[in-house]
């Protein structure tokens, strides 16, 4: 029998045979550095004309791998490859499809700390972060799978005199999985395991700032036996082969993470039929954020400050959850903005593949030049406090920074940033920080830090965001714990690792039968 899901308890890396470990699994990551990587369409490995390269955003000379970019014509082979997978992987049992997922859950743990090296050099993680991204990632496998065998079972209906009636989930058919490079085996892994466990097949396109992660992903899954065509791997930069996946007319479905921007772009191009087109196309989308945490006066500040320091700069701020906002009540605002700016002096930042760095560089040069930018910005509508750039050029590496005095409509205030800077902001009191709090395009997640029982109902009924957590960070949703997903420009609420994550790939059919 099954054992009940139980979330996946992170390497302690104090503990010196892990530290070892990850030692030497970052030595021999390192030794494939340059390596080039296929697309993987119907189970063959194939190489394009056209490449580009992944870079260490901590180095940036260094290549991690060199990837395909691949013409239009195939992304549309990869579709009507999985198209035609799609005719015999429907017609797998529940319990067969479930059974892959947890092989490749266990796959994952032997292969863990060199997956973690992995997501070190490639996208800036510290040992923890990666961990902690390996760790969510084969979460989801074990919690997919089993909720797939839950939706496989008997659905409960109303019983009526003289019929046979019953209720079943069947697959959508040919899905469009496009993740993002923050979270780039969790979230990746989390999308493209619920799309095929549900009996659906998938193409799946990286991002281009972490497309070695996706190659390890489906190197996982070929282990795991999963069969030939049911996920396929389709790279490359810019929107145009993304675009042709999404309208393609036999996609019957979009799952996307990543920013507002690009995520109403793919619901819009999903929209529009295309000729030959049977269907509605369904769009599951995760967006971004300008997250919020609401310090009250009646709560312990040097608490409120650590879940504060560690929501705002875990991974560099690069979260979709980061909070990127605190309101704090104007009684104690002087003494929180102190707090803030002596804990933050302890923020190691440097190449994650040294444990010492707490956090290491951000994404890319776009990203590391709009996030100066935002600074520059922030010091004229505030006060800076901490931080600015950092002076390694070696990588896009930027300092925990912190902006005091910025008001409610202020930019900082308003617009999804997405790197480690932090805006505060005062207000009058309970109410007033809430409104703020609600003030945003956005709805993902918040955070209230409280003792007084009748503001926590409040925060509750009013707070309105997708993840609320009470006397703790906005970060670090759990699988089957916290469902997650986001209001308004958020996205569509997806709540991913929830009971009803499997719903969105599939749909319901009634059969009823005279007796």
């Amino acid at each position: 029998m099954l054992p009940e899901f139980k979330n996946e308890t992170f390497v302690d890396f104090s503990i010196p045979a892990n530290h070892e470990k990850m030692g030497a699994a970052l030595n021999n990551v390192k030794k494939e550095f340059g390596k080039e990587y296929p697309l993987i369409i119907g189970g063959k490995k194939e190489l394009c004309k056209d490449k580009f390269n992944s870079y260490n955003p901590s180095n940036k000379k260094e290549v991690i791998g060199v990837i395909q970019q691949p013409t239009v014509e195939k992304a549309i082979e990869a579709i009507e490859i999985a198209h035609k997978t799609f005719n015999e992987w429907k017609e797998k049992t529940a319990e067969e499809r479930a059974g892959y997922l947890f092989k490749a859950a266990a796959i994952m743990r032997r292969r863990r700390f060199e997956l973690s090296a992995v997501l070190v050099y490639e996208t800036g993680k510290s040992w923890p972060e990666a961990d902690g991204d390996l760790a969510e990632a084969i979460d989801f496998l074990e919690f997919y799978g089993r909720e797939a065998l839950r939706y496989g079972a008997p659905q409960e209906i109303t019983p009526y005199p003289g019929e046979l009636n019953e209720s079943k989930y069947i697959p959508l058919g040919v899905g469009v999985v496009i993740p993002p490079w923050n979270f780039p085996m969790a979230i990746l892994t989390g999308m493209t395991s619920a799309a095929f466990v549900a009996g659906n097949t998938v193409v799946l396109k990286p991002s281009s700032d972490s497309p070695v992660t996706a190659y390890k992903f489906m190197e996982v899954i070929e282990e795991a036996g999963v069969p030939a065509g049911v996920v396929n791997l389709v790279t490359g930069r810019g929107g145009i082969i993304g675009d042709t996946l999404v309208g393609h007319p036999l996609t019957r479905f979009i799952a996307f993470t990543g920013s507002k921007e690009v995520g109403l772009h793919v619901n819009e191009l999903a929209s529009k039929t295309a000729e030959g087109q049977i269907w509605i196309k369904r769009v599951v989308a995760e967006m971004g954020g300008k997250d919020a945490i609401v310090v009250d006066k009646d709560t312990d500040l040097q608490e409120a400050a650590t879940g504060t320091l560690a929501s705002a700069f875990g991974f560099q701020g690069q979260k979709c959850s980061a909070c990127s906002r605190v309101i704090v009540d104007k009684s104690v605002y002087n003494e929180f903005v102190d707090i803030l700016a002596e804990k933050v002096k302890k923020f190691n930042v440097g190449n994650p593949a040294d444990s010492n760095n707490y956090m290491g560089p951000v994404i890319n040069e776009k990203a590391y030049k709009s996030i100066l930018e935002y600074i520059e910005i922030g010091k004229k509508e505030g006060k800076l406090i901490s931080g600015g750039k950092n002076e390694n050029d070696n990588g896009y590496f930027i300092n925990p920074t912190i902006i005091a005095d910025i008001k409610p409509n202020d930019r900082l205030a308003q617009e999804e940033i997405f790197g480690p800077v932090l805006a505060v902001i005062k207000s009058n009191d309970f109410d007033d920080a809430l409104k703020i709090a609600n003030s945003t395009i956005y709805g993902l997640t918040g955070a209230v830090y409280t003792r007084d029982r009748n503001k926590i109902e409040l925060a509750k009924r009013v707070f309105h965001c997708g993840n609320l957590y009470i006397n703790r960070k906005c970060t670090g949703a759990l699988v089957g714990v916290h469902p997650f997903g986001g209001f308004n420009m958020s996205g569509t609420d997806s709540k991913a690792g929830g009971r009803d994550y499997l719903l969105l790939f599939s749909q319901a059919k009634a059969i009823s039968e005279k007796m």
